[in-house]
């Protein structure tokens, strides 16, 4: 089991989820947060602090959002595991299916 990050977070990275991650592997990218699925150790702790309840465990997506997890598979099998968010800082990209997605509109 892994935990995956849905479209709720697009445009938001509200970054609650990042703090309480005790491994550090929730990654920014430019639109969206990434959970990569070698590093998280299933504990789910960033989803019961997700405000806009966008990350759920893999085993609960159903076939509808199943493509939430072959997103951030495809997307660490091109940049590998870099050991940690902090260190590694904004992954300055996207998953391609993420890239294409509307903007949000902006609350004024």
């Amino acid at each position: 089991m892994t935990y995956v990050i849905g479209d709720e977070c697009l445009d938001l990275k509200e970054g609650s989820c990042v703090k309480e991650c005790p491994v550090d592997c929730i990654y920014e990218g430019d639109r969206v947060m990434y959970i990569n699925p070698t590093e998280c150790i299933d504990c789910g702790a960033c989803e019961m602090v997700c405000p806009v309840r966008a990350i759920s465990a893999d085993l609960d997506l159903g076939d509808e959002r199943a493509h939430l997890l072959v997103r951030a598979e495809e997307l660490f099998s091109q940049i590998g595991d870099p050991g940690g968010a902090r260190r590694h800082g904004p992954l300055g990209t996207d998953h391609p299916d993420v890239a294409q997605l509307p903007h949000r509109a902006q609350s004024a």
